[in-house]
């Protein structure tokens, strides 16, 4: 039998990481994050994520909805234009998508994750 969720009262563990080495450009971004459900396929994800003050480059294999809950991140493109989240944004990564994020303050989120299946 399939059962609701609920991320505040979910057993799963959080773990704390950093990203790779040859993408920090700034700070040291460390990150804590709680996946609460991952679908049979592998395919979705949903959990919870903070940061620490920090800049990395990032590049999407998956499309992610964020739900900001706390700080201040800068998501700038590759072309270089700059959007600013506060506490209470909502916005999505789409796969493909390669820039920088800046937590300017620390931050924590709610996030889903999609990974489409690749073709031939």
């Amino acid at each position: 039998m399939k059962k609701v969720i609920a991320f505040a009262t979910s057993a799963a563990e959080p773990s704390t990481y950093r990203p790779a080495p040859e993408r920090i450009l700034a700070g040291d971004p460390v990150q804590t994050a709680t996946l609460h459900f991952t679908s049979e396929d592998g395919r979705f994800s949903a959990g919870s994520w903070a940061a620490e003050r920090g800049t990395w480059r990032v590049v999407f294999t998956e499309s992610e909805f964020c739900h900001l809950l706390e700080g201040v991140i800068v998501v700038t493109d590759e072309a270089g234009a700059q959007t600013t989240f506060r506490a209470g944004d909502a916005f999505v990564s789409p796969a493909g998508f390669t820039g920088t994020w800046e937590i300017v303050e620390p931050a924590r989120k709610l996030f889903a994750f999609y990974e489409a299946p690749t073709t031939p």
